[in-house]
């Protein structure tokens, strides 16, 4: 664990007693919906948050996110490409099902199925072998020293359960017909999902056959979308809600100053940026025909010193934002310091275009999400009037999470040309944003799947395949600093910043906010 990032995680944490008392009701809203239960059709953190809070992984992430034993007691690496993992016993489904071994090897099956949108999170080449009925092992390719940083939210469902309800197919985030998993939802941890309205509400009860001690002294959760910002802070001031995020950076002062309510803010470690389809060769949604402008250097680089980050950062972000040179937060990568943003210089930019045989500029259609970062519609509208300024017309296509992801994700062949989006490294390691946004992958979206915008650097994938068995960690951090440079030099990507945390907070409620911006509701208690 980076010490930083430990003190980060350990200071957001607000105070209270955690002795239970009575039973409570909580209510909360986030500014978007959680729509399929499925635990494998969504890479979201908002859905995988709230599904955790049901299923859970062979590991979990405590408060400070450091890494302890979830449904597996302990684990280690028997030989160099063997992980062994021992499950814990006496552990089971909210059906009442027993946990054990089956379940293990067939949700590794099923998280690399189609439809799956955390592929990722298990190795390709993977072989589980099942030991005994608590025991697994992991035959992997070749070392791999990090092969479990990710498998707190690699949820484990029941093979029977899931089987019997015919819901092995994956439900992904383009489907329109939603199976069993997608609407009901059968885990191990401690809630349960009392009753769901997709988009609508979703009330979730304690489990009081969980296998862990509660520390939380919840009996029900309610949460409700609320995608208004102004009917989100307002519920929270009138005491009709517990719990609001994100709060607009703008109402913090209001929170605060409001009798019974806490505005909770704190760095997180998501990178927001800007994406470009760099493999077709025509844009599906420019005026530029014959050719693909942002497979030009020198187009991506322009569209970089267009945008005025410091002018997000103070009018857009009111200051709660730290820009970016790469695309990971600082507080994850020690040589982070080593890398400076491109300037923003818009006389630059248009010399730029121009050489490129765009003097003129171009139109380019934009996808942008409006419920799901903080102020992420507004920050697309920014950067469309700073591209303006240098030639480029950018149509902004704004719509709810769940038309956007649909959209612009492999189910939706990567229907986009220029988009905005916001990652947190699952494994809190340079190694997944390398994998998982950096490395080839092809039109269906076999290799690297979040990466939207389809460029390959065969030197980035080298490099990232020595990321991962090497184990001294200066080596380790130079080979990552090389892949980030490649891609900096290349601008590949348009890093924006690290959004802040903003949750506004009852005084009767006492939580922890975490620098991933996971809300676990074992880590509640109200008064």
């Amino acid at each position: 664990m980076n010490k930083k990032l430990f003190v980060i995680a350990a200071t957001l944490s607000v105070a209270g007693s955690w002795s239970a008392v009575q039973a409570e009701t909580l209510k909360f809203a986030f500014q978007g919906s959680l729509n399929a239960l499925d635990p494998y059709s969504l890479n979201e953190t908002f859905t995988l948050s709230s599904l955790g809070n049901v299923y859970e992984g062979l590991t979990r992430r405590a408060s400070d996110l450091s890494i302890e034993p979830g449904l597996a007691e302990r684990w280690e690496i028997v030989e160099p490409n063997r992980w062994r993992f021992y499950l814990r016993k006496g552990v089971k489904f909210h059906n009442g099902n027993d946990f054990n071994a089956e379940d293990v090897a067939f949700s590794v099956d099923r998280v690399h199925s189609e439809g799956s949108d955390l592929s990722t999170r298990v190795p390709a080449d993977v072989k589980v072998e099942i030991v005994d009925d608590y025991t697994v092992d992991f035959v992997l390719s070749g070392p791999n020293p990090i092969l479990h940083y990710e498998w707190d939210t690699f949820y484990i469902m029941d093979k029977e359960w899931t089987t019997e309800n015919d819901a092995v197919k994956v439900t992904s985030a383009s489907d329109t017909a939603a199976n069993h998993a997608a609407l009901h939802a059968n885990g191990t941890g401690p809630f349960k999902v009392a009753s769901h309205e997709a988009g609508v509400k979703t009330v979730f009860e304690k489990n009081d056959g969980w296998w862990d001690t509660a520390e939380h002294n919840l009996d029900t959760v309610e949460f409700t979308p609320i995608s208004s910002d102004a009917t989100r802070v307002a519920a929270l001031l009138s005491g009709e809600l517990d719990m609001v995020y994100p709060i607009p950076v703008q109402d913090i002062k209001r929170v605060n100053e409001n009798a019974g309510t806490v505005a909770l803010t704190g760095p997180e470690l998501r990178t927001i940026f800007l994406g470009m389809d760099q493999m077709r060769d025509e844009l599906l949604y420019s005026d530029v025909k014959g050719k693909n402008p942002f497979q030009d250097v020198r187009v991506r680089k322009a569209f970089y010193q267009a945008i005025d980050i410091e002018g997000i950062k103070k009018k857009v972000m009111r200051d709660l934002s730290t820009p970016s040179a790469i695309m990971i937060s600082p507080f994850l990568f020690s040589k982070a310091g080593e890398f400076e943003r491109y300037p923003y210089d818009p006389e630059a930019a248009k010399a730029l275009l121009a050489e490129a045989g765009y003097a003129d500029g171009f139109s380019v259609g934009m996808d942008c999400p409006n419920d799901r970062y903080v102020n992420d519609e507004a920050i697309c509208q920014a950067v469309a009037s700073m591209l303006a300024r240098v030639g480029v017309k950018v149509d902004l296509n704004a719509q709810p999470k769940a038309k956007y992801f649909a959209k612009i994700l492999a189910s939706g062949g990567y229907d986009t040309s220029f988009y905005l989006l916001g990652w947190t490294p699952g494994s809190l390691d340079s190694w997944n944003v390398l994998n998982d946004l950096m490395n080839c992958r092809d039109e269906a979206g076999a290799g690297s799947p979040f990466n939207n915008g389809g460029f390959c650097d065969p030197k980035i994938d080298e490099l990232t395949d020595q990321i991962l068995v090497e184990i001294d960690p200066a080596k380790r951090d130079d080979l990552i600093a090389e892949a980030f440079k490649i891609a900096h030099d290349n601008v590949y990507y348009l890093p924006l910043h690290q959004q802040g945390l903003a949750w506004g907070v009852s005084d009767k409620v006492q939580l922890v906010q975490r620098a991933d911006n996971q809300f676990k509701f074992r880590f509640v208690t109200k008064n």
